[in-house]
């Protein structure tokens, strides 16, 4: 799968207002009750990541859960990463 353009990336972007380009990652920090409702929201994304093949970077501080996505084999952003985003948003 190919990267996006700079263009692509802003235009995909502009639909996921919570999400944000850090390094080259698309990124979000979710927020949750506590810690229990942080994992249970890290394995929803653990199984659609494993479903769609395409794994984020996760970082779970107490209730709080770090998202970054970026496909590394095609050198930047592309289509999965932001497919990942939608369904991270929908599980949160």
């Amino acid at each position: 799968m190919p990267a996006l353009t700079p263009q692509e990336v802003q235009n995909r972007l502009s639909s996921l207002p919570e999400w944000r380009i850090e390094s080259g990652e698309l990124t979000r920090t979710f927020a949750f009750k506590g810690f229990v409702a942080a994992l249970g929201f890290v394995n929803r994304v653990g199984e659609a990541a494993e479903a769609a093949g395409h794994h984020p970077d996760i970082d779970i501080r107490y209730n709080k859960v770090r998202l970054a996505l970026v496909t590394h084999d095609a050198g930047g952003l592309t289509a999965k990463d932001f497919d990942l985003a939608v369904q991270a948003n929908t599980l949160a």
